[in-house]
């Protein structure tokens, strides 16, 4: 598989990676021996570049990536994992309801600080089982997890002592890159204007449908060298399964609005006699900016069918035909999942 560069560092990643939420559970339960399988057809696939979190099933998702990359030549792959939640331990059965399907027994506080990014990457190596990780992303920072009020706080935090905590493991050369990995494009804009990151890992705001970060934050990123890894092509689901009942939209039900524009979308895709999925998962590499498209599933023969979805590559002049039908999202509801 073809590799791309994170920003301006030396480290290469392949044009499609593997992510870890549904490992841990998200939604319904995974259990590990179809982890494994899922996780050894996306290296069968080609797929070297593995992201994962502790909050992903509250530390399961690590501890299954670790076991697997474990056996793996070292230099063939590359791995991300986040900060900005430690976690600690709770009492069976009271682990919070964070829509994690038998997840470990821990619950997780946020800290942005110097101090919680350095706890939360020891704490990493402990439940990865590895001596290595490539990249570090800041997790969830921004007001569609916190409230305005509460980010605020938490991006001082960052910006005071956290950022220091980055520049610190990537200059020793305990990592090779650092940025964010979130859901909205203002943080990063904020965060941006007053420090150096190498890569931002944006879900769901740069797709076929949703374009909300063309505006500002790719001209950011292209003055300042930062790459994207950009997640949540299918927008939680709806340019997978198509406007059907019952599909979502940025972990909600979709709207009428989204599900019309849905509808049209797929329109275009029947007359180029391809599935609606295939331009959302290729429609990122467009960009010389993204490093790497992200896609995460928790059966072996859904990343099969979306391997598949990448070849043949699709002729630029399909993509002008959505333009007129994107859309920017408006802010997460309070009951969304954030992964």
């Amino acid at each position: 598989m073809k590799t791309r560069r994170i920003g301006r560092t030396e480290l290469e990643v392949t044009e499609v990676s593997f992510g870890g939420a549904a490992l841990g559970g998200l939604y319904r339960t995974c259990p590990r021996e179809q982890a494994m399988e899922t996780l050894e057809a996306a290296w069968d696939s080609g797929i070297r570049y593995f992201d994962v979190a502790p909050w992903y099933g509250l530390g399961l998702a690590e501890r299954r990536f670790g076991d697997f990359l474990r056996d793996k030549p070292e230099k063939e792959w590359v791995l991300s994992t986040k900060v900005g939640r430690l976690l600690r331990p709770v009492p069976t059965g009271t682990v919070p309801d964070y829509s994690y399907v038998n997840p470990l027994s821990f619950d997780a506080d946020y800290d942005y600080s110097y101090d919680g990014i350095m706890r939360s990457v020891e704490f990493s190596y402990a439940r990865l089982g590895l001596n290595r990780i490539d990249i570090l992303y800041v997790h969830d920072l921004g007001g569609y997890t916190h409230g305005a009020a509460k980010n605020a706080a938490h991006q001082q935090q960052f910006l005071d002592t956290g950022i220091k905590a980055l520049e610190q493991l990537k200059s020793s050369g305990a990592i090779k890159a650092f940025g964010l990995g979130v859901n909205e494009v203002p943080v990063c804009l904020d965060v941006m204007r007053n420090a150096d990151i190498d890569c931002i890992l944006m879900a769901g705001r740069y797709t076929l449908l949703d374009r909300s970060a063309e505006a500002e934050l790719l001209p950011l990123c292209r003055r300042k060298g930062t790459s994207l890894v950009v997640g949540g092509v299918f927008n939680s689901g709806i340019l997978a399964t198509g406007p059907v009942p019952g599909s979502h939209f940025d972990y909600m039900p979709a709207t009428e609005e989204v599900l019309a524009k849905v509808a049209s979308m797929e329109k275009i895709a029947i007359k180029h006699g391809v599935p609606l999925a295939a331009p959302a998962l290729q429609f990122p590499f467009r960009d010389p900016l993204v490093s790497s498209v992200l896609i995460g599933t928790a059966k072996a023969s859904s990343l099969r069918r979306n391997m598949e979805l990448f070849e043949p590559a699709l002729p630029e002049s399909i993509f002008p035909e959505f333009d007129s039908l994107t859309l920017v999202a408006p802010p997460l509801g309070e009951d969304a999942v954030r992964v």
